[in-house]
C-alpha cells in the first residue's frame, strides 16, 4: 500500500462507517438486515481500519485539508505516529463488538435496531475523525459529535427513568469538560486567530498560561477519561447502555480522554514541567485505588466492570505522569519507557476489558441477570462466554502471559528508575507510590478472581440458569477476535514495542525499540537483560508442561486406582447454592478496611420485626462532598438568575439602560 494514501483510506473506513449508519436508518426495524447485514461489514472496516493504523505508525506524516465546515474555517486532518497508532486500537476495539453486535442485537434494545446501528457507527467515524482532526474547530466537532451519539447510545434503553438520568449525567460533564477544552485551544493559539495544531504547535507560551492551558486539558479530557473526581458519569452510564456500547465506551470512548492529553502534553505544548508529573501522579494513584476498591464491593457485574475501569485509567495516568517527570528532567529514554507502558495498557485494557463487557453482554442476555447474587455456575452451560471471559479476567488481573501482565510490568519497571530523579523529594515519594500501584495490582486480581467465581463456578443460584444458552456464531466471532489480541499481545511483547517506538519517537524524541531488539524476540528487557527480562513464551511453555505432567499423573500412572465420591461438605450432605460464597461475602474485607472511602448506609432489622431485612448501601463520597454542594450552589445562583425575569418590559429596558451605562464607563477608562 502506498504510504501516501493511507490517510484517504482511514477517511474512506469512516465515510463507509456512516454510509452504514444510513442504511440502518433505512431499515429502521428491520432487525435481521441490522444484525446480520450492516454490523458485519462495520466489522469488516474496524478490521480494514486496525491495518491501516498499523500501516500509519511507519508510515511518514500526512495532512490533508477537506472542504467542509464553515468557508475560513475547513477540515484540517493529520495521521502522524499517535493517531495511527490509536486509529489502530479503535479498529480492533470495533472489530470485535461489531461482529458480537451482530449476534447481540436479535430484537434491539429499546431503540430501534436501524436507529442504534446509525447511532453506533456515528460513534465510530467521529472517533475516526477525532483522531485526525489538526485544528481545534474539526477536533470540537468531532468531540461533540462523538459526546452526542455516546449519549444516545448509553439512553438506548429510553424507558426506564434510571437509564435517562445516566444519560443526562454523562452528557451533561462531557460538556462542562468541553468548555475547559475550549478555553484551552483558546490559550494555546496565544492570540493569533489561527486554531489549526499547526499553529500551535510553534507558539511558545510562558509557564504560568502553558500551565493554565494544561489543567484546563487535564479537566476537559479527564471529564470523558474518568478520572477521579470527574469519574461519576462512568459507574452510571456503563451499567445503563448495552453491553457492546458499554465495551465500545470502555475500550475506547474513554481512551479518546487520553488521546487528548497525550496530544497536548506531548505534541501542542512545547514545555513538560515537573509539577504537572506529580499532579497526574497522585490524580492517577488516587483515581486507580480507588476505582479498584469500590470495584471489588460491587454487586453489579457491569458496575464492577465500570469501576474496574476506573482502576485501568488512573493506572494510565499514573504511567503519563512517570513519563512528564522523566520528560520534564530530560531523561527522555526514561520518559519513553513510561510511554511504552502507557501506550501498552491502552490497547491491554481496549481488548481485555471490552472482552469482559461483550461476556456480561451474553450473560445477560442468556440470563435476564446481572445481580452476582443470582448467578453462579454458567461454565457448565455457557462454556464459551465463559472461557472468553476468563482470558479477559486473567489478562485483567494481570497475570502472564497475558496482555495485562506485560502492560504493568512495563510500569513497575519505570518505577525502578525514578531513584535517578534529581530531586530528594520525588526520590522519596515515588517508591511509595510504587508500592501502592503493587497493592491495586493485588486488589485487581482479588476482584476478577469473584466476578468470574461468583458467574460461572460452584452451583446456579438460581433455577431459571440452567436453561441458559451460550454465546451465538456471531458473539463467539468477537470472543475469537478479543481473546486472540490479549494473547498476542501478552506472548509478542518486543515486536509490539517495537511498534510502540515508533510513536515514542515521535512524543520524546527517544524510544526503547532498539534496546529490546537486540535481546531478541524471546526476552523483553526494557533496559538490560541483567537488570530485569521476562520470556513469555518460556513461561507459556513451563504453564503447558506443568499441566500436561498434572493431566500425565492423574489420567495415566493413576489411572485405575481412583475412587469417585461426593466431597466432604463438613459433615452436613444437604449443600445448596445458597451455602456458596456471594459477591457481598467477597466484598466485606475490603469494605471494612477501606471504611473512610465509601459512605455506608446500614439498615438493621428490630427484634419485633416479623419479617427483619438487613441492607448495606454502599455509595460514592464524592457524590456528597463535591456534587451535592455544587448542585445546591447553582440552584441558588439559577434563583437569583430567576428574580430579572419579572414579565415585565420595562424592567428588562432598564436592565439592558445600566448594561449600555457600564459598557460605556469601561469603554472611556
Amino acid at each position: 500500500m502506498d504510504h501516501l494514501l493511507v490517510i484517504h483510506y482511514v477517511l474512506f473506513v469512516a465515510a463507509g462507517w456512516l454510509g452504514i449508519g444510513v442504511l440502518g436508518l433505512a431499515s429502521l426495524r428491520r432487525t435481521r438486515v441490522v444484525a446480520h447485514g450492516l454490523f458485519p461489514v462495520g466489522a469488516a472496516l474496524g478490521l480494514l481500519l486496525s491495518g491501516l493504523g498499523l500501516t500509519g505508525i511507519f508510515a511518514d506524516t500526512q495532512v490533508v485539508i477537506l472542504p467542509l465546515g464553515l468557508p475560513d474555517l475547513p477540515f484540517h486532518l493529520r495521521l502522524d505516529g499517535l493517531s495511527a497508532y490509536f486509529l489502530a486500537v479503535l479498529g480492533i476495539v470495533s472489530t470485535g463488538v461489531s461482529a458480537f453486535s451482530a449476534g447481540y442485537f436479535r430484537k434491539g434494545e429499546g431503540t430501534p435496531p436501524g436507529l442504534l446501528c446509525f447511532e453506533y457507527h456515528v460513534c465510530l467515524a467521529s472517533m475516526a475523525i477525532l483522531l485526525l482532526a489538526d485544528d481545534a474547530y474539526c477536533f470540537m466537532v468531532a468531540w461533540e459529535t462523538m459526546t452526542l451519539s455516546a449519549t444516545f447510545l448509553v439512553m438506548s434503553n429510553h424507558r426506564i427513568a434510571e437509564i435517562r438520568r445516566a444519560a443526562y449525567l454523562y452528557f451533561l460533564i462531557s460538556h462542562v469538560g468541553a468548555l475547559a477544552l475550549l478555553l484551552c485551544f483558546g490559550l494555546l493559539q496565544a492570540n493569533t486567530g489561527n486554531y489549526t495544531f499547526a499553529n500551535m504547535r510553534e507558539q511558545h507560551l510562558d509557564v504560568f498560561w502553558a500551565s493554565t492551558a494544561f489543567l484546563l486539558a487535564l479537566f476537559g479530557f479527564g471529564t470523558k477519561a474518568g478520572i477521579f473526581p470527574l469519574h461519576v458519569w462512568l459507574p452510571e452510564a456503563h451499567p445503563a447502555a448495552p453491553s457492546p456500547v458499554s465495551a465500545l465506551m470502555s475500550g475506547f470512548v474513554l481512551k479518546a480522554g487520553l488521546y487528548g492529553v497525550l496530544r497536548t502534553v506531548f505534541d501542542l505544548l512545547h514545555v513538560q514541567i515537573a509539577w504537572w508529573g506529580v499532579l497526574m501522579l497522585m490524580l492517577g494513584l488516587f483515581t486507580a485505588l480507588f476505582g479498584v476498591v469500590f470495584s471489588a464491593i460491587q454487586t453489579d457485574m457491569k458496575r464492577l466492570l465500570a469501576y474496574s475501569s476506573i482502576d485501568n485509567i488512573g493506572l494510565m495516568f499514573v504511567s503519563m505522569g512517570l513519563a512528564i517527570l522523566f520528560r520534564a528532567f530530560g531523561m527522555n529514554t526514561l520518559a519513553a519507557l513510561s510511554l511504552t507502558a502507557l501506550l501498552y495498557q491502552v490497547a491491554s485494557h481496549a481488548t481485555f476489558k471490552s472482552l469482559l463487557f461483550l461476556g456480561t453482554g451474553s450473560v445477560l442476555h442468556a440470563t435476564g441477570e446481572r445481580n452476582l447474587g443470582r448467578l453462579g455456575g454458567l461454565i457448565r452451560f455457557m462454556p464459551w462466554a465463559a472461557w472468553a471471559t476468563l482470558v479477559g479476567a486473567l489478562a485483567s488481573a494481570g497475570l502472564p502471559p497475558l496482555s495485562g501482565f506485560v502492560s504493568e510490568w512495563l510500569l513497575l519497571q519505570s518505577f525502578l528508575f525514578t531513584p535517578g530523579l534529581p530531586n530528594p523529594f520525588l526520590n522519596m515519594v515515588v517508591p511509595l507510590v510504587a508500592a501502592l500501584i503493587a497493592l491495586v495490582a493485588a486488589l485487581a486480581g482479588y476482584t476478577m478472581v469473584k466476578f468470574f467465581g461468583i458467574i460461572f463456578l460452584g452451583q446456579p443460584r438460581e433455577a431459571k440458569l440452567r436453561e441458559a444458552h451460550d454465546a451465538s456464531g456471531w458473539e463467539r466471532v468477537g470472543f475469537a477476535w478479543l481473546a486472540a489480541i490479549c494473547v498476542l499481545l501478552g506472548l509478542l511483547p518486543v515486536q509490539f514495542v517495537i511498534v510502540l517506538d515508533r510513536v515514542t519517537q515521535m512524543l520524546v524524541g527517544a524510544g526503547i525499540g532498539e534496546a529490546v531488539a537486540k535481546h531478541g524476540w524471546l526476552l523483553l528487557a526494557p533496559t538490560n537483560a541483567e537488570r530485569a527480562s521476562y520470556m513469555p513464551a518460556v513461561f507459556l511453555l513451563f504453564l503447558v508442561a506443568c499441566c500436561g505432567l498434572a493431566w500425565l499423573l492423574v489420567r495415566r500412572l493413576y489411572h485405575g486406582r481412583l475412587r469417585r465420591a461426593a466431597p466432604w461438605a463438613c459433615g452436613y450432605p444437604f449443600v445448596n447454592a445458597r451455602m456458596q460464597d456471594t459477591a457481598e461475602g467477597f466484598g466485606q474485607p475490603i469494605r471494612e478496611i477501606f471504611t473512610p472511602l465509601f459512605r455506608i448506609e446500614r439498615r438493621l432489622p428490630s427484634p419485633f420485626d416479623t419479617h427483619p431485612v438487613y441492607s448495606v448501601t454502599v455509595t460514592d463520597r464524592a457524590w456528597t462532598a463535591i456534587y451535592e454542594p455544587l448542585e445546591r450552589l447553582v440552584r441558588r445562583i439559577a434563583a437569583l438568575a430567576g428574580l430579572l425575569q419579572t414579565g415585565r418590559i420595562a424592567v428588562y429596558l432598564m436592565h439592558s439602560f445600566l448594561v449600555l451605562i457600564v459598557l460605556l464607563i469601561l469603554v472611556r477608562r
